[in-house]
């Protein structure tokens, strides 16, 4: 039986393809890595947020409940639903920053800055 010889333009072709096509899975990361890529974003953005997201809520809605309702009673109203949407805002843009950080490393997308 005799071995096919290939020339050696082909061999050097097959060889390079196989090369790069290999590069390119050894690559990609993996969703594991991704996630923790994603909880480090999210923690490098501050702990402090959420408590900033709730105080600013509150301040402005103490000053919209003390406008409008013109009582004290009122602007504690306004204060703890101010707290509520301003905890919650920032609780969904947490996730956001999550979602994004995630889909970049799992894209391969670079910093949009």
């Amino acid at each position: 039986m005799k071995i096919p010889v290939y020339p050696k333009a082909v061999v050097y072709l097959l060889l390079f393809q196989l090369m790069i096509t290999s590069a390119g899975y050894a690559q990609s990361p993996s969703p594991q890595d991704c996630a923790a890529q994603a909880e480090y974003a999210v923690r490098e953005r501050g702990s402090n947020d959420a408590v900033m997201g709730v105080a600013g809520g509150a301040v402005t809605g103490a000053a919209f409940g003390a406008i409008v309702g013109d009582s004290s009673r009122a602007a504690g109203r306004g204060a703890l639903f101010g707290a509520i949407v301003g905890g919650a805002n920032e609780a969904s843009q947490r996730d956001r920053d999550y979602e994004r950080a995630y889909r970049r490393c799992m894209y391969g997308l670079q910093e949009m800055r």
